[in-house]
C-alpha cells in the first residue's frame, strides 16, 4: 500500500471567499499559481541580482547528516559568502542549503520586491520573511515549524518537491518529543516500511513547485522538501485567529523549546537516545490502536 498520497489542489488565481471557505478554514493545502504576478521579484530576483545585493554575506549551511546530540539544534554544517554558494548551487548538485535567511536585514530594499497575499487573508509579519536556497538534491527533513503560522512559499529559479502531511499524523510519523521534527533514520521519499510499519497506509499530499508558484501550508502541517534544481524560495508567515493555536505556538516557542535545549545540553546522547526509542514506541502504538480516527 505504501503512502497514500494525492497531488495538493493547483489554481491560477483564488477568490479571498473561496480561498477562505475552502482553504484556510478547513486547513487544507493549495498551490496559487499566479499569486506573484504583481511581485517585481518575479522577474528581478536573479541570482545574479542576489548575489550583487547580499553576496559578501557569510551565511550558515546546512546539510541532510543527522543531527549531533553534542550540538544545538539548527546547528550549521559550514559557512560560506552568500555568492559563493549561489555560484555552487548554480554550477552542480549539492547537499548543503541556506535555511532561515533573512536577506532584508542586509538588502532593506527588497521589501519593495514582494507583496503579501492580503487580499486573502491577514495577519502577515511583513517584514520578516524567511528565505531558503537549495542545491539540486539538498532535502528539508520533516518538520511542522514550531511557531504554528500559516506559511505562504514562493519558489524561484528551479523545481522542489514538497509533501505535506496533517498534524493529526504526528505520532505516526515517529515524532520526537519535546520536538517539531521527526525521527531522521528513514527516508519519507522512499520509506522502508518493514523498518517503520507506522508510515504503511499514511496520507499525505505532494506537488512539484515551479518558478512563481505560492504554495499555502495551513498552520501545522508536517513538511518536507527536495530541490531538483538549484533554487530558492521565500515563506510568508500569517498568524492563525485561534487564541488556542497561539498559546500553543508561544509554549512552543518558550517552555518546550528551552526544556528540550536544557536537557539535551545535560544528557546529550543519552537524552537523544531515549526520545528515539519513544518516538518509535508511540508510533507503534498509534497504528495498532488505528490512529488518526
Amino acid at each position: 500500500m505504501g503512502l497514500n498520497l494525492t497531488q495538493i489542489d493547483k489554481v491560477d488565481t483564488i477568490t479571498k471567499e473561496d480561498f477562505i471557505n475552502n482553504y484556510l478554514k478547513p486547513r487544507k493545502p493549495l498551490v496559487i499559481r499566479k499569486a506573484t504576478e504583481s511581485w517585481p521579484a518575479l522577474q528581478k530576483w536573479t541570482f545574479d541580482y542576489l548575489k550583487e545585493v547580499v553576496g559578501d554575506q557569510v551565511v550558515p549551511l546546512y546539510d541532510s547528516s543527522k543531527a549531533d546530540p553534542s550540538k544545538a539544534i539548527n546547528a550549521s554544517a559550514a559557512e560560506m559568502k552568500f555568492g559563493d554558494y549561489i555560484d555552487l548551487i548554480q554550477k552542480e548538485p549539492t547537499d548543503l542549503r541556506i535555511f532561515l535567511f533573512d536577506p532584508i536585514k542586509h538588502a532593506p530594499g527588497l521589501l519593495d520586491d514582494y507583496r503579501s497575499p492580503k487580499d486573502l487573508m491577514g495577519g502577515f509579519l511583513d517584514k520578516y520573511p524567511n528565505m531558503f536556497f537549495g542545491g539540486a538534491g539538498s532535502v528539508t527533513f520533516l518538520h511542522y515549524d514550531i511557531d504554528l503560522a500559516h506559511i505562504f512559499h514562493t519558489h524561484f529559479h528551479g523545481r522542489k518537491h514538497v509533501m505535506l502531511f496533517d498534524y493529526k499524523w504526528k505520532e505516526r510519523l515517529y515524532r520526537i518529543p519535546f520536538a517539531t521534527y521527526a525521527l531522521e533514520d528513514y527516508d519519507i521519499e522512499n520509506p522502508d516500511f518493514s523498518k517503520y510499519p507506522a508510515l504503511e497506509g499514511i496520507e499525505g499530499q505532494e506537488t512539484i513547485l515551479e518558478h512563481g508558484d505560492t504554495l499555502f501550508m495551513p498552520t501545522g502541517f508536517w513538511h518536507w522538501m527536495k530541490y531538483l534544481d538549484g533554487s530558492f524560495s521565500i515563506s510568508l508567515r500569517a498568524w492563525d485567529k485561534s487564541w488556542a493555536i497561539k498559546a500553543k505556538s508561544l509554549y512552543n516557542l518558550t517552555v518546550q523549546r528551552k526544556f528540550d535545549s536544557f536537557l539535551k545540553k545535560r544528557y546529550k546522547k543519552r537524552y537523544m537516545d531515549w526520545k528515539e526509542e519513544l518516538a518509535v514506541k508511540r508510533a507503534n502504538k498509534a497504528l495498532q490502536a488505528g490512529e488518526p480516527k
